[in-house]
């Protein structure tokens, strides 16, 4: 049964590096000896150390003893003896390019779906979907497939914005390219916006945060979700 916490970024407007999210975070992990954090999202500006040191730094604030997965020799051994992971927010198709050239990502796959408590933000997030093919991130490397954990039934797309009112951008929105997907693919897709994160455990999906989501389903007219249960 899957144990996940999936959200939508890892710090919301005036705030800090998850703040937002302590309370969720220490019951999610509660009990866990040794977390993992896995790294790989970011393509440049941040090295890994720099970016597990913060949320090694951040865990460690809240009772949790953390590592970073680049630290360890044997990371398939360190993805196995975990008692829960977070994965990092960055760019989704660096991550899973760096996950599949590694061979991390059946590992931590079957690690996932066995119940090890999960934890991702942004690119963390869409890794927990089918396939990251709803990510707002340009495609800078090319991993050998889009599939990816695999652990709920639907796509992820993170900081999901609406059209502004009055603006004259007359660019594709949002909603434009979901439905642009939905001309190729049938899975869902959930819009989640700032502040919002899924608690999935087994096949119950709460969304939790003040705002609602927006369902999108193929040939169905989007669907605003309030916080609660999620009927996919």
């Amino acid at each position: 049964m899957v144990n996940l916490l999936l959200a939508s970024t890892s710090t919301v407007h005036g705030g800090t590096y998850l703040d937002y999210l302590e309370a969720e975070v220490r019951a999610h992990f509660h009990g866990a000896q040794q977390l993992v954090f896995i790294p790989f999202a970011r393509p440049g500006g941040i090295s890994h150390n720099d970016y597990a040191a913060l949320a090694e730094k951040r865990f460690q604030s809240w009772g949790f003893s953390m590592r970073g997965l680049h630290r360890f020799e044997n990371m398939q051994k360190a993805l196995e003896d975990a008692d829960g992971v977070f994965t990092g927010g960055g760019n989704t198709f660096v991550l899973l390019k760096q996950l599949y050239d590694l061979d991390l990502l059946l590992v931590l796959k079957a690690r996932v779906q066995t119940g090890m408590p999960y934890m991702g933000s942004s690119a963390g997030s869409n890794l927990a979907g089918l396939t990251v093919g709803t990510t707002n991130d340009m495609p800078i490397v090319y991993p050998p497939s889009f599939n990816a954990l695999q652990a709920v039934p639907f796509n992820i797309n993170p900081h999901y914005l609406d059209p502004v009112p009055g603006s004259k951008h007359m660019g594709e929105t949002r909603e434009t390219r979901i439905n642009e997907f939905h001309h190729f693919n049938t899975q869902p897709v959930v819009g989640l916006r700032e502040g919002s994160w899924l608690h999935v455990q087994g096949n119950q999906v709460h969304l939790k945060g003040e705002l609602p989501a927006r369902l999108f389903r193929q040939g169905q007219a989007p669907e605003e979700c309030a916080p609660g249960l999620l009927r996919l």
